[in-house]
């Protein structure tokens, strides 16, 4: 995969790239991550992105130009132009979904907005996508595409030491992860379930389907409203025996509707 950021600050990016997953995953080849600066597209000697919007009002509005300009030069780069996002809290709701919806594809080129956000012509005549990663203000569209390439990478094949890792954690079946433990088994006098020193593989995996129920009924009741709709097929869906045991629990009656 590639995947092409334009951004007023790409600095802001180095030290989440050169650590990790990512840094392992740009070492194998298996994605690679090219930072673009908007200013080198902005207009005059002082390379200006920015100014007033129309209308007045406080801030500044990122000019339509350069966003353009940058796209148009950055797409040819590679052989397929690749699908533009613009990162925007006006954007689709980042989920698991989203994001493997996006990691099958095999180029993206990312556009970070900033100040005000942008001229409303780049995303409607420019952007084939928009993206938010939660309902709250940022100062731009850099963090937030931190999130995304973090979330797009580890989907990656080979980018991950276990692949398993995909499967069992939060969010990647619809529901929450249940409770993980190492050693030692006993810390200042708090134990462990004793069904993870069974040995017993069946009885574990039991135990932690029960648990990420559990724990997405208690901590994400919407998730879990999902996973009570979900078709028999999916991973997520709740069995009659897993839905008796969890109103037990709870000691109240479940509703899929």
């Amino acid at each position: 995969m590639r995947i092409d950021i334009l951004t007023l600050f790409p600095e802001m990016f180095r030290g989440p790239f050169e650590a990790s997953i990512i840094a392992r995953a740009v070492e194998r080849q298996i994605v690679k991550l090219e930072l673009h600066n908007l200013r080198d597209w902005g207009e005059g000697r002082h390379h200006v992105v920015d100014d007033a919007p129309y209308g007045g009002g406080a801030g500044m509005v990122l000019k339509p130009e350069p966003i353009f300009r940058a796209v148009e030069a950055v797409q040819p780069l590679s052989p397929e132009p690749g699908r533009v996002v613009l990162l925007t809290p006006q954007g689709r709701l980042l989920t698991q979904a989203i994001v493997d919806e996006l990691a099958e594809l095999p180029r993206i080129v990312l556009i970070c907005g900033h100040y005000e956000g942008v001229d409303e012509r780049v995303r409607e005549h420019l952007a084939d996508d928009e993206i938010s990663i939660g309902d709250y203000v940022l100062s731009g569209g850099e963090p937030a595409a931190i999130v995304l390439v973090d979330a797009l990478v580890r989907r990656l094949p080979g980018a991950l030491g276990s692949e398993e890792s995909l499967v069992e954690e939060s969010h990647a079946q619809g529901l929450l992860e249940y409770p993980q433990y190492t050693r030692p088994a006993d810390f200042r006098g708090l134990g462990i379930p004793d069904v993870l020193l069974s040995g017993h593989h069946e009885e574990v995996r039991r135990w932690r389907r029960r648990q990420s129920l559990l724990r997405t009924a208690r901590r994400r009741p919407d998730l879990l409203a999902q996973a009570l709709r979900a078709e028999p097929q999916d991973e997520a869906c709740i069995s009659d025996e897993e839905r008796r045991w969890l109103e037990e629990e709870l000691e109240t009656k479940l509703d899929s509707d």
